[in-house]
């Protein structure tokens, strides 16, 4: 059973919102990336998004792309990425959402992508070059329907596609909090609080927000205009600022820990 659904239908009985952590696969190494992931679900995280790194990763901020740069130059690819998967899979129940640009999938395999990705464990894939228009090649050569497909939106989509996105979508809506690349600022509650109530009026799946938020204070103002809201280049920074430490798990789960407990009590949970 997808795991997304489940999760975030605990979440509002529990009137919290979602804390979805992306770390890039492999950074700076396997066995780093592992154990510091490892230290972030047990701290936290309702929800990860793997990164599978790329060479052209033209929707991420200065943080992430170095974070993929780094991974690369470790061996980090799709195969390992998916392996890494199930590795975490073994210790972990929280949903696992796969991250990455379309290329390497297609050079995969539509169909050998799914199979394997389900078979490790993963919940769903966020593709995010891929525009509803264009993912039926992908989606029409998988054998089923157990890897949710997560749809983004963004603060310049009309309403008219905004209801297109969400007909396709399945897992939850991702909506890019502002224009730009990941980790930059600026971010309007405001803004996105409009956003997210078009976005109700066209869909039931639970919508997240992301770009730009970093800290516990940002995290507990979008909580209260959405379902839950992902953080990846605080994570990354944290990552850069302390390569080389042991006490890497450490430092990430602790801020893990205040990230969440700033997701307790909002309002604006999806209906059920």
């Amino acid at each position: 059973m997808n795991r997304i659904p489940r999760t975030f239908a605990d979440l509002a009985a529990r009137k919290e919102k979602a804390l979805i952590g992306f770390i890039t696969a492999g950074d700076p190494d396997r066995t780093i990336s592992l154990a510091a992931i490892q230290a972030m679900c047990r701290a936290g995280l309702d929800l990860l998004e793997l990164g599978v790194p790329f060479s052209d990763p033209t929707a991420d901020g200065p943080a992430i792309q170095r974070s993929s740069a780094r991974a690369l130059a470790a061996g980090m690819d799709l195969r390992r990425a998916i392996e890494m998967a199930a590795s975490i899979r073994g210790c972990t129940e929280i949903p696992l959402v796969l991250f990455s640009y379309y290329n390497p999938i297609l050079a995969y395999g539509a169909e050998a992508f799914y199979r394997h990705a389900v078979a490790a464990g993963a919940d769903g894939v966020l593709v995010v070059d891929l525009p509803p228009e264009e993912s039926a090649e992908l989606t029409s050569r998988w054998p089923g329907k157990a890897l949710s497909l997560i749809r983004l939106t963004a603060p310049t989509t009309p309403p008219a596609r905004l209801e297109a996105i969400a007909a396709s979508a399945s897992g939850f809506i991702y909506h890019v909090s502002k224009l730009g690349v990941t980790g930059s600022e600026g971010v309007s509650v405001a803004e996105v609080e409009q956003k997210v109530r078009e976005l109700r009026r066209v869909t039931r799946l639970p919508v997240c927000v992301g770009f730009g938020i970093s800290t516990p204070a940002q995290v507990a103002a979008f909580s209260t205009v959405c379902d839950g809201v992902v953080v990846g280049s605080a994570f990354e920074r944290l990552i850069e600022e302390n390569l080389g430490r042991a006490e890497l798990p450490r430092i990430l789960a602790e801020r893990v820990a205040a990230l969440k407990a700033a997701t307790r009590g909002g309002k604006g949970n999806a209906a059920p």
